[in-house]
């Protein structure tokens, strides 16, 4: 063999000789393509994929060059090798252990180099086995309607057993209200005793009885009062004193006496909670004018003249016509002529003429005859038209559930299937959960008699993963399509792929607003439907000049409205709960001492965490005399419809959350609204009348700075929860999947770079075994990738707790205003020994669940129940889909490293470390951060961290952080990390007067 710098000169030779030019590039290629060849033909088939021509020149240099060029063992022809290796068996001495073991050496050490289009296709049949897997684990637990029901045969062979058990609880509740029913006599008895022989002489006997049933009553009132009172430690009395000397009356009568709490005001179980609700109770609650409060006539003035905030009409004329709407002259005479008779109608009567009585309704033998015709249809309808309860039922009378075929429909929230499911399952006079029913998370309220199903947009998402043609379904009804959420963009793209490869499926297209063009041509020119509506001309102002401050402009034209306007209630569009709890405030203190100089101003609230008692008090009829205002967010636009608003007041802003790709921030910002906002704004106070809207900006914003329609949510998002659930229906080219509105290629390229780090996805993109493992897990890639981990740990159990603690948001811990250093101590035991938010999130639950799921607990540590509850949902959720793909349940509570790593294994892209001054910054992507100050890890700033997301709200701040040991990013991810991105963190120094808490 030659010298490598004289192997290089001759075959630069000889590529001279026989192309007549030569680079040493050319020569590094032929050289390692020798190398690895096994036979002189093979460097002649590689040398003709180059380009080379195949002739006698090329085959002998292919000879020559492979006699030149060294060879390794490893890729020496199978066939000599066999017997090389065989012989060497057959003739070696028994005493030579050293050649013996060395074969075997030289053969393991080939069976260890492996090629990576090996392991892809090995990992690609462990995903497919797993799908296969999955799949008959869904079939088994899917039942045809014309198979018995197991829960039948199973009820039938225990039959002996449950009948027992349902005699015993019927026993021992009849005995609870048995004894309650006998203590309310004997207390009625005493009272009747008392009143009835108030003035006679009672003899000894009846006396004795009297006071007999007395003492029982006080002893059952005793102890029901037992359970009621918070037991907590008191300070005895002291039972000697300086003057009589010892008492041992006193020290042994603590031996026959229970326990009392003295003067200490008794407190109840709940009185911490419920605290906490009457203030925020109090801060919604509806207040009427000057009730109960006198006020002098002459302590305020009546102006508001010199506040008025100036508003001109719309150049548009009268703002919104309807050309489709009712006479209200003839509506209002057929309402006062049918009021009569629906009082003396039953209530499923009622029902049916509420529902003749929706604009869809009477559409419905040409919308039967566009479906029909068309296997997809645009309809568009105002809100409150009917047509999400109607069509689904129209569909169902048709015919369109024979053969076991269902009716799908799918809305943006929960509340809005579950509660139009309920209202469909009343007119068709079913119970709730059989030919009617809803799916939404936690809760699937279906069986398997259902023929019309409402579900969350997302739930069908994750009913394509088990049936991705949706053979079930004959009908699917998008709804609300015009909010354009993410769940619903995707739903786009593949319902209209299915309604290609089905031509039976039809397909429903429901939007409430006018921009359904666009939802037309992107199904290949669906025809659009059209359902008339009751709404009348709405007039529309603007401010002439810009408001400084909408939310003062909002307040003064609220007053403006009531005092000067004809009777009506008013709805005014905030942006969040502080500005509606901050309007509430200031309304109620500028016209309480007003008295009855104006009319009584009813203010209701809603927003998302106002309890649901409170939220249904906009619905309530307004007093006579009097006007409401409801303080709303964008919910009111399309999801609520209030009854008898004839003003609306818009600032033109919304909250609208967004993400950038770049640095993996997510912010919630306060952005002007859309032009179909606004109009879908106004068109809330022309449901029951003529109605006005003030618009607190200009006319001139409106045309030229507002934009045509909201951002779809597609395209301001994270997109690795897309991603990943696009390639688990097998579509792997996301940049021409058919998107309505395509979100950024940026967008999509970083989440495909994240999901490759995840080990979701593999070298040529597509789905791993790992990465189908995590579609089966409703949550942040980054968190299933945790839960998948943490089976390598060893410490699933303690995992799942923190994904569903973290899945819950930042609504565990409750600071009241008035005991935030209560609260914060509270919080800080779950932080002993910094362990970090994760570990401490994973004590709050544990020992949640050691008080057997205590609410009192709750209360005593600051904690919403609300939160917990739906953490434990989330987890027990997430334990069934751990079982389903096939992962082991271990525990082990011991090892806080162990459970570190797994969460490492998820999260190692959201690492940061301490800079000098302070800060931190973040260490791929670098930028500033600091850790959030709700975090528990705020005063310790460690050296390294990892943080669960992002957030910019006043700063960028990072939240739910652990400390991070450096050495564990290599070890979980080298190919994402590299030994110079952590080793120069020893020489870092912590900046002065800051580090770890003494």
């Amino acid at each position: 063999m030659e010298s490598e710098s004289n192997l290089k000169t001759w075959v630069s030779d000889k590529v001279m000789t026989l192309l007549g030019y030569s680079q040493p590039i050319i020569v590094q290629h032929i050289i390692a393509v020798t190398k690895q060849a096994t036979s002189p033909a093979s460097v002649v088939e590689m040398l003709v994929e180059s380009g080379w021509s195949s002739t006698t020149e090329t085959a002998s240099f292919a000879q020559e060059i492979f006699a030149k060029v060294p060879h390794k063992a490893s890729v020496l022809d199978q066939n000599i090798k066999k017997p090389r290796v065989f012989r060497r068996k057959r003739y070696d001495l028994v005493d030579d252990d050293e050649e013996k073991q060395e074969p075997e050496q030289e053969e393991r050490r080939v069976k260890r180099r492996t090629c990576p289009e090996d392991e892809e296709e090995e990992d690609q049949r462990a995903r497919e086995q797993l799908e296969r897997n999955l799949k008959d684990k869904d079939k088994a637990a899917t039942r045809k309607l014309t198979e018995p029901n197991p829960n039948r045969r199973r009820s039938s062979r225990n039959a002996d057993h449950d009948i027992e058990r349902l005699r015993t609880l019927s026993r021992e509740g009849y005995v609870k209200k048995r004894e309650k029913q006998i203590l309310e006599g004997i207390r009625a008895k005493i009272e009747d005793e008392k009143k009835l022989f108030k003035h006679e002489k009672l003899t000894q006997a009846e006396k004795s009885r009297n006071k007999y049933m007395e003492d029982i009553c006080n002893v059952v009132k005793k102890y029901e009062a037992v359970d009621d009172d918070v037991e907590v430690y008191r300070i005895p009395e002291a039972y000697d004193d300086m003057e009589s000397g010892v008492n041992q009356k006193k020290r042994y009568s603590v031996a026959s006496q229970r326990y009392k709490d003295g003067e200490v005001k008794k407190v109840g179980a709940h009185a911490e909670q419920v605290g906490w609700e009457d203030h925020q109770i109090g801060k919604a609650r509806v207040s009427f004018g000057s009730k109960n409060k006198r006020r002098e006539g002459d302590e305020y003035e009546f102006v508001f003249e010199t506040d008025m905030v100036e508003f001109v009409k719309g150049s548009m004329g009268s703002g919104i016509k309807r050309d489709d709407q009712f006479d209200d002259d003839d509506d209002m005479e057929i309402k006062s002529n049918q009021l009569f008779e629906l009082r003396a109608k039953t209530a499923m009567e009622k029902l049916q003429e509420e529902r003749r009585a929706l604009p869809m309704y009477k559409m419905r033998q040409e919308f039967l005859k566009d479906v029909k015709e068309h296997q997809i249809v645009i309809i568009v309808g105002q809100t409150g038209s009917g047509k999400t309860t109607q069509i689904p039922q129209f569909l169902h009378e048709a015919g369109y559930t024979k053969g076991g075929k269902k009716i799908g429909c799918t809305q943006p929230r929960r509340v809005a299937a579950m509660s139009v499911a309920a209202r469909v399952s009343q007119e068709m006079g079913v119970k709730l959960g059989h030919e009617v029913g809803y799916s939404i998370r936690f809760e699937d309220c279906t069986s398997e008699k259902t023929v019309v199903k409402y579900m969350t947009d997302g739930m069908l998402l994750r009913e394509f993963l088990v049936e991705p043609d949706l053979a079930s379904y004959s009908v699917l009804m998008v709804d609300e399509a015009h909010e354009r959420t993410l769940s619903t963009d995707i739903l786009f793209g593949l319902v209209k792929d299915i309604a290609r490869f089905r031509p039976d499926l039809k397909l429903l297209i429901s939007s409430a607003t006018l921009d359904a063009e666009k939802f037309s041509a992107y199904f290949d020119s669906a025809p659009i439907f059209i359902v008339p509506g009751k709404l009348h001309d709405v007039d529309v102002f603007y401010t002439k000049a810009p408001e400084a401050d909408y939310l003062d402009a909002a307040i003064v034209s609220t007053l403006q409205i009531h005092v000067t306007e004809p009777p009506g209630d008013i709805l005014v569009f905030l942006t969040g709960q502080e500005e509606i709890e901050t309007m509430n405030e200031i309304l109620k203190h500028r016209t309480r001492g007003l008295g009855t100089k104006i009319a009584e101003l009813i203010i209701c609230p809603i927003y998302a965490n106002l309890p649901s008692e409170l939220q249904a008090k906009i619905f309530e009829p307004t007093p006579e005399g009097a006007r409401k205002v409801v303080l709303a967010t964008n919910i009111a636009e399309t999801s609520l419809t209030i009854d008898g608003i004839k003003y609306v007041i818009d600032p033109g802003y919304c909250k609208m959350k967004s993400y950038n790709p770049r640095s993996g921030m997510e912010s919630l910002q306060v952005t002007p609204i859309s032009k179909a906002s606004a109009i879908q704004r106004a068109g809330r106070s022309g449901r029951t009348g003529p109605g006005k809207c003030y618009r607190l900006y200009t006319e001139d914003n409106f045309k030229n700075e507002l934009d045509d329609s909201t951002i779809p949510e597609i395209q301001r998002t994270n997109l690795a929860n897309v991603v990943l659930t696009l390639k688990s229906l097998g579509i792997n080219d996301l940049l021409h999947f058919d998107f309505m509105d395509p979100p950024p290629a940026e967008a999509l390229i970083k989440a495909l770079e994240l999901l490759f780090a995840l080990g979701a996805l593999n070298s040529v993109g597509e789905l791993t075994k790992i990465g189908r493992q995590m579609a089966e897990f409703p949550v942040d890639p980054m968190l299933s990738k945790a839960i998948v981990a943490s089976d390598k740990y060893k410490c699933s159990e303690e995992v799942l707790s923190i994904a569903a603690m973290l899945s819950t948001g930042n609504s565990i811990f409750h600071r009241p205003k008035d005991k935030q250093v209560y609260a914060d101590n509270a919080k800080q035991n779950f932080h002993i020994g910094n362990v970090g938010d994760h570990i401490a999130l994973l004590n709050v639950y544990n020992t949640w669940k050691e008080t057997n799921y205590s609410t009192q607990w709750c209360y005593e540590n600051y904690i919403q129940v609300r939160s917990m509850k739906r953490a434990r949902d989330i987890r027990d959720q997430l334990e069934r889909l751990l079982e389903r793909v096939e992962i082991e349940l271990t525990s082990n509570p011991v090892d806080l490293e162990a459970i570190k790593k797994a969460i490492t294994s998820g999260y190692f892209p959201h690492s940061a470390r301490l800079e000098k001054n302070g800060a931190y910054r973040t260490v791929k992507n670098p930028q500033t951060v600091h850790i959030h100050p709700s975090s528990g890890m705020a005063q310790v700033l460690p050296r390294w961290v990892l943080y669960h997301e992002l957030v910019l709200t006043t700063k960028e701040y990072i939240r739910q952080v652990s400390e991070l040991k450096p050495e564990w990013l290599v070890e979980i991810a080298p190919h994402y990390y590299q030994l110079k991105d952590v080793e120069d963190s020893v020489s870092k120094k912590i900046p002065r007067g800051e580090g770890r808490a003494p």
